[in-house]
């Protein structure tokens, strides 16, 4: 039977990213597909919003197709104080002071143009912003990974 000391045991345990805007429906949706299509089975991510719309922005579907990556199938979800407290990294796009804040986690506000209403023209460089941010956040939270 192998012992695993609890400070290496915090070295495996997976990260959870929650993405959060107002209508979880575009940009928090977007990023989170990235990330799990970037990160793998290596990274939690959740995604929410404060007042959630119905259904994904089809546009933002649209955009996140040309890069191979199928968010069509999920659904927006009301932020939960649960929700929070399981993350332990909470990006927030556009919802203000809607998020709660607890101790121990970190926060990140990316300033982003909202997609919704917008044209694929318009979507394609948000898109291509939520990747980069993505990618910087994924090589800081599972840096060995990164470097691979």
């Amino acid at each position: 039977m192998l012992l695993v000391r609890e400070s290496e045991a915090n070295v495996t345990e997976k990260p959870t990213v929650l993405f959060v805007c107002v209508h979880n429906a575009g940009r928090s949706q977007m990023a989170a597909g990235y990330l799990r299509a970037l990160g793998g089975d290596d990274v939690e991510v959740l995604s929410a919003g404060s007042a959630p719309k119905d259904v994904i922005n089809p546009v933002a579907v649209e955009a996140m197709a040309e890069e191979g990556i199928d968010i069509a199938r999920n659904t927006p979800k009301v932020l939960t104080v649960d929700t929070v407290k399981e993350s332990d990294v909470v990006i927030t796009m556009g919802c203000g002071d809607a998020c709660p804040i607890f101790p121990g986690k970190r926060y990140e506000d990316w300033e982003l143009d909202d997609p919704a209403g917008q044209g694929i023209e318009a979507v394609r460089p948000i898109r291509d912003e939520i990747r980069g941010r993505v990618e910087a956040l994924l090589a800081e939270i599972l840096p060995a990974r990164g470097a691979a």
